[in-house]
């Protein structure tokens, strides 16, 4: 008699002391986290939350690709949204529904499997959907404003809500989010579409990326906000600062918004070197360039 296989585990949730976050984070670069927290389901975070001292900071945490993380650590809770909240499936012929844990990857290549168009964009965007329904991640012409219905997200005491786009008050790289809320799902619409179409959009940003981004380095993104009327690249190029560098840390040669760590950088010289490239485009253009990489915890 053949023995039937073993039902797997639900995964559980896990909380991490003294967790390190550089290893989570695309610079590489920083301390520890007082805790990691990472949850196995929505209900978990929503219960931890509810638990948690209103005084201790929450910080979620996605592919870490948009962040520095500074040398003496995050002094309270991050929480980190891994493969639980990672799904993403088709409801209808144009709407997704995405796990806040998506890559921008995964959600245009399901989108593309069920022949929805409008969301190629996310292609290129190295984050998750949590990050880009709060940051409006956008590239190519497009951001999510263009294409969120509504998300559901824990908010700090632990409940649970669902906002509409429309409440979110979308800018430029900018929502009205309320602090301390993470987003655990997000609903995006696009249009119907050819497989095939959508599949050659992606390869035409794919490829667009690539030749114009650092993208086997050990980056943080885009740096800095686009001003109006400005391309944030073009006023650090023309300040001088393509290349410089702040110990193991560079202002990349191939795009100037990108900032790299060429070895042992600390976050200390990553967020130095972006003061003095603000420092100088003040100084040549007049333009007060704003952070765009999220800057979090204490200096060691």
């Amino acid at each position: 008699m053949t023995t039937p296989p073993a039902t797997p585990a639900p995964p559980q949730s896990r909380l991490t002391q003294n967790a390190p976050l550089a290893p989570l984070v695309w610079f590489k670069s920083g301390g520890k986290a007082a805790f990691l927290f990472e949850p196995a389901k929505v209900e978990d975070l929503a219960n931890f939350l509810a638990k948690l001292d209103r005084s201790v900071p929450v910080l979620p945490l996605g592919l870490g690709s948009n962040l520095i993380v500074r040398d003496g650590g995050y002094p309270g809770v991050v929480v980190r949204l891994g493969k639980p909240f990672a799904k993403v499936e088709a409801l209808d012929a144009t709407t997704l529904r995405c796990g806040g844990g998506a890559s921008g990857i995964l959600v245009s290549s399901t989108a593309r499997d069920a022949g929805i168009a409008g969301v190629e964009f996310l292609r290129s965007i190295p984050g998750t959907v949590g990050g880009f329904v709060r940051m409006n991640g956008g590239a190519y012409g497009r951001e999510t404003a263009d294409v969120l219905v509504e998300c559901d997200v824990i908010l700090r005491s632990g409940e649970r809500r669902t906002l509409a786009a429309s409440e979110l008050n979308y800018t430029y790289r900018h929502s009205d989010l309320p602090d301390g809320a993470i987003v655990v799902s997000a609903t995006f619409r696009g249009e119907p579409g050819e497989p095939a179409a959508i599949q050659a959009e992606m390869d035409r940003i794919a490829a667009a990326r690539e030749e114009s981004q650092p993208l086997r380095s050990k980056t943080g993104g885009s740096t800095f906000k686009n001003p109006p009327g400005h391309k944030a690249w073009q006023l650090v190029d023309e300040a001088g600062c393509r290349g410089l560098t702040r110990g193991d840390a560079q202002v990349s040669e191939k795009h100037t918004n990108f900032l790299l760590n060429l070895g042992n950088a600390t976050s200390a010289d990553i967020e130095a070197l972006g003061e003095e490239v603000r420092t100088r485009v003040k100084e040549t253009s007049g333009v007060t360039l704003e952070w765009e990489i999220q800057r979090v915890g204490v200096a060691s």
